[in-house]
């Protein structure tokens, strides 16, 4: 990534009420994914793409993500003794070369108001906002976000979402956009409806949960009325950009970089195997073992 773009914000302040009872004493954020939890894979993404600080956006009951990357040493002198050293290698693995922040959501109010409680730490630089509970690529091998802030930097863009087609009976639980011109993966955004029924939504391109800002954002974001249950959207902050004739641009995933979404448990079983069965170690005998599973179950049938 350009170095233009140092600072990423990832709001993890969501009560995970849909994983519910895994997420009621811990993040869903920090639920495993085959060896490691959703918020590494996030954070060594934008670590690969050029990013050098990030702010997590947290929320009552969150601790356990800055413990995560924290530093340990009495973890570490403990491997270490035990001569350990391959456990003490993925250890320091977590302690990537960046640098954490962390601030509180006191409130409830959305993900638009997450990202406005980053304002003092974005400062008057553009930058990137990752959702916590998306991982973008098979083991975060994605160089998604470097290809938007490329790209925000060459059209002068406000905003840069990116984006990924969607079956059209699942538009009701994202953000999908209109486009009012494209170029190949390129997209001129005209539009955003929050959740569109099936059948009245304008495409099947959906926000893929990575964004690259200026920080206009925060201003429209103070001027979005809260929704019926309180709660400020932040694709109502990005639809006045729109609105008001910003560049607002939209850029298509390649599927090779599919969004892995850690929402429900469909798509956190899903995403599991997928994730374990590329396990160099431990994915060949998994593989066998759910072959094996799965014509027991077609015998049973």
């Amino acid at each position: 990534m350009q170095k233009f773009i140092r600072s990423a914000i990832v709001p993890v302040a969501g009560l995970g009420t849909r994983l519910l009872p895994a997420t009621k004493s811990q993040p869903k954020e920090m639920l495993p994914v085959a060896r490691k939890p959703v918020v590494q894979y996030v954070a060594e993404e934008l670590v690969a793409n050029g990013i050098e600080q990030i702010l997590f956006v947290t929320g009552r009951g969150k601790t356990s993500i800055e413990n995560h990357f924290d530093h340990d040493p009495e973890l570490a002198r403990l491997l270490a003794a035990s001569n350990k050293h391959e456990l003490l290698e993925q250890l320091s693995a977590v302690e990537l070369n960046a640098k954490f922040f962390y601030t509180r959501q006191r409130l409830q109010r959305g993900l638009g108001d997450a990202v406005l409680c980053g304002e003092h730490f974005a400062g008057e630089e553009p930058f990137v906002v990752a959702l916590g509970d998306s991982i973008i690529g098979l083991n975060a091998a994605s160089q998604a976000v470097s290809r938007m802030a490329e790209l925000f930097q060459a059209r002068h863009a406000s905003c840069v979402l990116a984006v990924e087609e969607v079956p059209p009976e699942e538009t009701v639980h994202y953000g999908i956009i209109e486009a009012a011109e494209s170029e190949g993966d390129v997209f001129r955004v005209a539009n955003l409806v929050e959740k569109p029924a099936p059948g009245q939504a304008p495409s099947n391109l959906a926000i893929a949960g990575r964004y690259v800002f200026s920080p206009l954002i925060f201003d429209m974001i103070r001027r979005v009325q809260p929704d019926s249950r309180g709660e400020i959207q932040l694709t109502d902050a990005i639809q006045l950009m729109c609105e008001e004739g910003r560049r607002v641009l939209a850029l298509k995933l390649p599927p090779g970089e599919k969004r892995y979404d850690i929402g429900n448990f469909g798509s956190y079983f899903a995403t599991f195997v997928e994730f374990a069965l590329a396990d160099p170690e431990y994915g060949p005998g998994l593989r066998e073992t759910l072959e094996r599973l799965l014509a027991q179950t077609a015998n049973r049938a």
